[in-house]
């Protein structure tokens, strides 16, 4: 057996890392990003922030600065405190950790984020995935059953759903979040809060199972990498005993600080955002074989079809689209429900017109 073999565990060795393409020279629509940078204004006064910031000594491990910042501006109820990490993603890992028992389970459903999968077998938990209906909503129902029947140690619920852009049905979630119990934790991953206008933040006194949680990349920082989840203090506590050490850098605390002081900036970004995510929608929606699905995100998921090349028009257009420089995210071998899907994220007026003209030359 080689080196390899001999100490990297089985089912490592069978995943495939996560892959981010190259987007040099390209129209990048593919990320759910914020198309628009800082103004001159702020940028002079996050650089004049940051050149204050005392770079040789570790970040203060309460982070109560940035906690404060955060719990302002995106209403966290009075007397929740937050756990931080880089980025969603690490807070993801710290709760498969943290739950990972002899025969736990996370139960989610599909399709979703990948890193709920990932981060529960790199735990070495069992990942429950449970499909979608047709059209994207819930299928409480399977949920419910697959819950009574696993007991999952966690379950997620992303409100929007990322890639479908779904807005799941509320009372259907408090239902999952009942049955659930105290048997497992639910965290519902308000990724695209900004987008959708509604939340489940100030409804955490009502579940003592419940985990809210956000990121700060798709509100036009993803630079920075700031994820942040609120639940029962009982519960953050041993969430933030497996967190690392100063896992929140200096200057991302001084950045969010800074940046969150002009708040009404990025509020008014994610406005233009959702007033062009409709009129592409519609724009598209317009298109011969493109069918356009309900979104409460910043991307638009479309489905490209053709009687002639059924099963592989998607990847066609993927790559036409490619060789026009645009570079979007091509979903469809995720799951069957997503045959021949595209997700587009939503930018500018500018943006989202040339990638619309790029668009129809890609459909025959």
């Amino acid at each position: 057996m080689s080196l390899v073999e001999n100490i990297i565990r089985a089912d490592v060795r069978a995943l495939s890392a996560y892959h981010v393409p190259d987007a040099t020279g390209f129209l990048k629509l593919d990320a759910m990003e914020n198309p628009y940078t800082l103004t001159p204004e702020l940028q002079q006064a996050l650089a004049k922030r940051l050149s204050e910031t005392d770079l040789n000594r570790y970040p203060v491990p309460s982070y109560a600065g940035i906690k404060t910042a955060l719990s302002t501006h995106f209403g966290v109820p009075e007397g929740y405190d937050l756990v931080l990490g880089n980025g969603s993603d690490e807070l993801i890992a710290m709760i498969s950790i943290a739950c990972a028992k002899p025969g736990a389970k996370v139960l989610a459903p599909l399709p979703g984020f990948v890193m709920y999968a990932m981060s529960a077998k790199f735990a070495g938990m069992e990942f429950i995935g449970v499909s979608l209906n047709a059209d994207f909503t819930l299928d409480k129902a399977a949920m419910l059953s697959a819950i009574a029947e696993h007991k999952p140690a966690v379950t997620y619920l992303a409100y929007p759903n990322n890639p479908t852009g779904t807005l799941f049905d509320a009372a259907d979630m408090e239902e999952i979040i009942r049955a659930v119990g105290d048997t497992g934790v639910v965290i519902v991953d308000e990724a695209y809060q900004p987008f959708a206008q509604t939340s489940f933040m100030s409804r955490l006194p009502e579940f003592s199972n419940l985990i809210v949680m956000r990121t700060v990349s798709k509100l036009g920082l993803a630079g920075i990498r700031l994820g942040y989840m609120s639940a029962a203090a009982e519960l953050l506590e041993e969430f933030d005993k497996v967190r690392p050490p100063y896992n929140i850098n200096v200057l991302t605390e001084a950045a969010i600080i800074c940046l969150l002081e002009h708040a009404e900036i990025f509020e008014a970004q994610a406005a233009q955002l959702r007033a062009q995510r409709s009129e592409l929608s519609s724009q598209l929606a317009a298109l011969p074989g493109v069918e356009v699905f309900p979104s409460s995100a910043n991307f638009l998921l479309v489905r490209v079809s053709n009687s002639a090349k059924s099963e592989t028009y998607g990847n066609e257009v993927f790559t036409k689209l490619l060789e026009q420089k645009i570079l979007v995210k091509n979903v469809g071998k995720m799951h069957g429900l997503l045959q021949n899907c595209l997700r587009i994220t939503v930018s500018t007026p500018e943006e989202n017109a040339k990638f619309l003209n790029a668009f129809k030359l890609a459909l025959d």
